[in-house]
């Protein structure tokens, strides 16, 4: 199994994306705590899981929030002994011209997406610098890569985590840590499920793709597992683009 024997600690892992990337490792082995503001999502989920004798947990995590990262990150090590991966993948989005745009909503979804990333990064680093060794995958967007007419401030989000994300790779290479960067298209999870009853959205979403067609959470959770298995040990500061080709224009 790829993940056999690591630990790993997931944000918004309670539905879509994040928990898609939790199914998937612990199938390949890894001890999986999962943090979200989901409370009863996330715990339902953990439940579900650990019917089938996987080591899985559930914690509140509000990532905008040093101390609850703080709480998450020892409850992975208490829990499991030790903290060798981490997902940074919770976030949001709002779909709006700039000239609609509000200073709150830039706040928050920076607080959220970029800060977040920032905090679960700092978090995790003296563990991983004791072990000598650690994985972060942190999750961008292809609008982190091109711009995109209505989501702007979503944009410039996710360009900050792909420029964090090379900071930190370089600045701990030599310290045995990787950190690399998940870069999705349009993804059949909730941040794209609000259209569902709006088949022409779907139809347009679907029509940017070179590939005709939604990704799926699986999908993307095989990128992320390369990531942070020992499969992609020489990588590190780079970016993995899952668009269905839409980056490739």
């Amino acid at each position: 199994m790829r993940l056999e024997g690591k630990a790993a600690l997931i944000s918004g892992g309670a539905r879509g994306i994040g928990a898609a990337i939790a199914r998937r490792f612990l199938i390949e082995g890894a001890s999986v705590v999962i943090g979200d503001i989901l409370i009863q999502e996330g715990q339902a989920l953990a439940k579900e899981l650990s019917q089938t004798d996987a080591n899985i947990t559930f914690t509140p995590l509000d990532v905008t929030s040093e101390s609850s990262w703080a709480d998450a990150v020892a409850l992975t090590i208490d829990t499991y002994g030790k903290l060798d991966i981490l997902v940074n993948n919770a976030g949001i989005t709002i779909r709006e011209l700039i000239e609609n745009e509000t200073s709150e909503s830039w706040d928050r979804i920076m607080e959220i997406n970029a800060k977040g990333v920032f905090l679960g990064t700092k978090a995790v680093l003296s563990e991983m610098k004791r072990h000598g060794n650690g994985a972060i995958v942190n999750m961008s967007s292809s609008y982190g890569n091109i711009a995109s007419p209505n989501s702007a401030i979503y944009g410039a989000s996710k360009a900050a985590v792909r420029l964090f994300t090379k900071s930190t790779a370089i600045q701990n290479a030599n310290l045995g840590i990787r950190a690399n960067s998940v870069h999705p298209g349009p993804v059949n999870a909730p941040l794209i499920q609000e259209f569902l009853p709006f088949p022409e959205k779907i139809r347009l979403l679907e029509s940017m793709v070179p590939m005709g067609r939604l990704g799926q959470p699986d999908e993307v959770a095989s990128a992320v597992l390369f990531l942070a298995s020992d499969e992609s040990s020489f990588m590190t500061g780079s970016e993995l683009i899952i668009d269905g080709g839409i980056n490739a224009r």
